[in-house]
């Protein structure tokens, strides 16, 4: 069925007990030893790091990015799949799928339980991932997990230990494997692909600040204070949050710091309904709605577009697009 090439990050799919507790520690050639192969797959590995994935940095994940594409540059390569932790995973899968403009397809998959474990979830999720990514084409980035795939976008880890640990709240399933067998259910809607971005010396700073009752600016202030050129604001319900927080957004977009808003809620888009401090508002003072993306997801859309460009209005054209086929909603009456 083809050439796949797996690029091994760590995570739990790599783990062993480290005399207190788990951690990443095996290589990936050790990784595959424990996958059985569908028929007809070679598969070559490639070491890029093994860390436990709450470690992770911005430079890891534009690492990552460029592995991909330079695995890529080689026609024979049939697909990948990238094994990594499934905590930080919707993050680095999502960037990976904002800039894959290949119709390869790409696949991320991991393990809630570590190796050598009796009952372990790696091997068949690794199997199932090899499959996936010989046997499918033009769907961009895909997340395989205990008998499921999802597309990048959208999907966030619903559970923290049990094994179907990903999902799209907001969206149907996207296919699902069995008996040797990939079936698509939909197709996943991505908008154009952004171009690689140079890796940067240092980084932009993006952070995330959550609203909850009696929040106020400070943390957002701190961020500032921090350095951050991007925001991510999580709001409550449909993504609202206090004239005081408005004030400091407003303030936030006047210094040229690129803000978008999501919410605390699991499910269904960002929209504007409310105002005294909601999305209406919100929205007015310069944040930008992210639709179904969550927060981690929504600062990854934020990262990227900080990366596009130094140009202010360029960055919110390029989160605009970035967010698009998430779906942010606005409400008439």
């Amino acid at each position: 069925m083809g050439r796949i090439v797996v690029i091994s990050t760590g995570g739990t799919i790599a783990s062993r007990w480290q005399g207190s507790g788990f951690a990443a520690d095996a290589d990936g050639r050790e990784v595959m030893a424990t996958a059985p192969l569908p028929e007809d797959i070679t598969v070559e590995v490639v070491d890029l790091f093994s860390v436990n994935s709450p470690r992770l940095t911005t430079a890891h994940q534009l690492t990552l990015l460029r592995t991909v594409h330079e695995v890529l540059a080689d026609p024979g390569v049939d697909g990948i799949v990238v094994t990594h932790g499934t905590d930080t995973l919707e993050e680095s899968a999502f960037l990976v799928d904002l800039h894959h403009h290949d119709p390869r397809t790409v696949v991320f998959t991991g393990a809630q339980r570590p190796m050598g474990t009796a009952d372990g979830d790696g091997p068949g999720n690794l199997y199932d991932a090899l499959l996936t990514a010989a046997s499918t084409r033009g769907l961009g980035v895909l997340i395989t997990f205990a008998g499921r795939v999802h597309a990048a976008r959208g999907t966030v880890k619903t559970q923290a230990v049990a094994l179907d640990a990903f999902a799209d709240p907001s969206k149907e399933l996207l296919g699902k494997i069995g008996f040797g067998k990939v079936t698509m259910l939909r197709s996943p809607q991505r908008p154009e692909p952004l171009p690689l971005p140079a890796m940067p010396q240092v980084p932009p700073r993006v952070d995330v600040v959550m609203h909850h009752a009696d929040g106020d600016p400070v943390l957002l202030n701190a961020a500032l204070a921090a350095g951050a050129r991007g925001l991510v604001l999580v709001g409550t319900g449909a993504g609202n949050a206090t004239p005081e927080i408005v004030d400091a957004v407003k303030d936030a977009v006047a210094r040229g710091v690129l803000v978008a808003l999501t919410t605390r809620v699991a499910a269904g888009p960002v929209t504007e309904i409310y105002t005294h401090g909601g999305a209406v508002d919100l929205v007015a003072a310069g944040a930008v709605p992210t639709g179904t993306l969550r927060a981690p997801q929504a600062r990854i859309a934020v990262l990227s577009a900080l990366l596009a460009s130094e140009e202010a209005a360029d960055r919110v054209r390029v989160l605009r697009r970035s967010v698009d086929s998430a779906g942010p909603a606005l409400v008439t009456v």
